[in-house]
């Protein structure tokens, strides 16, 4: 996925400088493409929205339509995405309509268009999630009983496993 993400930020009719800084820069990219489409599934939705989304799909289909110009669809992707970190750190708000429009121009743009898919969710990723879910709910149990033994031993036992524990607001999440 890193290389085809890589050759998709050139014009497919430009010379593609290939290096070893290029596609770490590449993945780095995609990594952070594909962190925001997890951020976007996790956005609580306010009753009114601070950031106008309504013209992405457009601009993406507009850079389509000339002469399949990825680079710029990437970039607006990569504006979107700054967007759903705004959101998720609390200082914009989105209505579910908003929500849903990011994520069907993500959908849209990123799977089905440039074929791009998440290589860190597997099949299984249901299971994971599932499974993550309910440790989580068990340490937040622990927690609420003031047992921080339980909670801190489950939190440096996923720790360990590279799975990273956020505790907020709204409970806590992971990152793998």
């Amino acid at each position: 996925m890193t290389i085809r993400f890589f050759i998709l930020q050139a014009h497919y009719r430009s010379t593609v400088d290939f290096s070893n800084e290029a596609l770490i820069a590449a993945e780095k990219g995609y990594a952070r493409l594909m962190q925001a489409y997890k951020t976007l599934q996790r956005l609580q939705p306010s009753k009114s929205s601070s950031v106008d989304v309504k013209e992405y799909r457009q601009k993406c289909y507009d850079a389509m339509n000339d002469d399949l110009n990825t680079p710029i669809v990437i970039s607006h992707l990569f504006d979107m995405a700054k967007v759903i970190n705004t959101v998720s750190d609390k200082k914009a708000t989105l209505t579910q309509a908003d929500i849903d429009e990011l994520k069907g121009v993500m959908d849209t743009f990123v799977f089905e268009v440039m074929g791009l898919r998440d290589e860190a969710s597997s099949d299984n990723g249901a299971l994971i999630d599932g499974l993550m879910k309910m440790i989580l709910d068990i340490r937040a149990t622990a927690k609420a009983n003031k047992d921080w033994a339980t909670s801190d031993k489950i939190r440096d036992a996923l720790s360990a496993l590279g799975v990273t524990v956020k505790d907020g607001r709204d409970g806590a999440t992971y990152e793998l």
